[in-house]
């Protein structure tokens, strides 16, 4: 018997958190547990080129939220491929929801990795009507658990909390000609979006060059708020920091980019699970992070990274500062970290979770009894 179909299902490939989860779910699951699918309801992006080849893809290029046509193409997609699983991805639960009601014979989970959860309120009725369908919720940190328990009613048993994983770095040589002198460069990866506070890192960085002039930051990220980004190279003119700050865009080697650096930091003002900050610890760079969303248990409450209030530009400042000055600190916590990701948000760790989840739903829907069996092993 083949094995059981699972689908990610994203609104677009562009680079970002979300979609990086996406196309990490479907490149680690068991090829021999499961049948691995890709499916973009919008448009593709970036993160296209990064997914396996043993990944089924879909693209439905929907033009409106609840496109007909791409609608019928999924149920139809699902039918003949076998999918018995639709992992439906932030925004995407609307599309899949309906498509669960048209007939599509799957069972949808729904993760969600809203990230502007305290600074912006979502409509708790709308997501309560799209989650009627929904066999379960995973979530990147617990305010969204309690979220999709109180204001949802979801069943408690039915709502995870998953964290987001990183693999290996791929990257070997820093990236060249980066900016900045060695061992004095900050790097902020982080999509210009105004949850992520970039401002308040601007300032912190301006009272950095008082204490340190020759420290550099580096940006990377891309900009899809226009607003936002005109007001981050406005603040980055008015501050004078043009000559110490670079917006690098978005990046397609960022593991190299991150071995040039020396300091990762996050200024953010709203988080769920920060892949960059992952991404710190994995190639042991030391971190500074505000205390927001799952930051500080990324950290261990500050034991392997420094964490500070957000909004807060002196605190964060001072930490940057600290770092700066303290080539064996950063060694330090750097290792520490670099010990503590491997450990605890490795593919290998968190996949295990993902295919515990997955097999609850799979006896739930009394459906390939025979693969579950098999893989019961992977939960274990």
């Amino acid at each position: 018997m083949k094995p059981p179909g699972v689908m990610q299902i994203v609104d677009t490939l562009a680079a970002g958190g979300l979609e990086r989860v996406a196309v990490n779910l479907a490149n680690y699951l068991p090829p021999d547990c499961y049948q691995s699918h890709l499916c973009t309801t919008r448009a593709e992006g970036a993160l296209a080129a990064l997914a396996a080849p043993h990944v089924r893809r879909l693209q439905l290029a929907r033009s409106s939220r609840f496109d007909r046509q791409a609608i019928r193409h999924l149920v139809e997609y699902v039918r003949i491929h076998d999918v018995r699983i639709l992992h439906a991805h932030g925004s995407s639960l609307f599309i899949t929801a309906v498509a669960a009601c048209c007939g599509a014979p799957a069972a949808v989970v729904w993760h969600d990795h809203f990230g502007r959860y305290a600074t912006e309120e979502r409509p708790a009725w709308l997501y309560w009507l799209a989650t009627r369908r929904v066999a379960g919720v995973i979530a990147v940190n617990q305010p969204l658990v309690d979220w999709a328990r109180q204001r949802l009613r979801v069943a408690t048993e039915r709502v995870w909390y998953l964290p987001n994983f990183v693999s290996e770095p791929a990257a070997e040589t820093a990236a060249p000609g980066l900016p900045g002198q060695a061992g004095l460069r900050v790097v902020c990866v982080a999509n210009l979006r105004p949850e992520k506070d970039h401002l308040n890192l601007l300032e912190a960085m301006r009272l950095v060059g008082r204490a340190v002039p020759a420290a550099h930051l580096l940006l990377v990220g891309q900009a899809d708020n226009a607003e936002y980004r005109a007001r981050v190279l406005w603040t980055m003119q008015q501050a004078e920091l043009v000559g110490r700050v670079t917006w690098l865009g978005a990046r397609a080697d960022v593991s190299a980019v991150l071995r040039g650096c020396d300091i990762g930091v996050l200024s953010s003002a709203s988080e769920g699970l920060p892949l960059a900050l992952l991404e710190y610890g994995m190639h042991a760079l030391p971190a500074v992070a505000t205390r927001v969303g799952q930051c500080a248990e990324v950290l261990d409450a500050g034991r392997v990274g420094i964490l500070v209030p957000p909004t807060a530009p002196p605190a964060l400042a001072a930490a940057i500062i600290g770092l700066l000055g303290s080539p064996q600190q950063r060694r330090r916590l750097g290792q520490a970290f670099h010990h503590r990701v491997r450990r605890q948000y490795s593919s290998g760790c968190v996949m295990r979770e993902v295919c515990g989840i997955y097999q609850n739903l799979l006896r739930d829907g009394a459906a390939h009894a025979d693969s579950v069996a098999e893989c019961g092993e992977m939960a274990r």
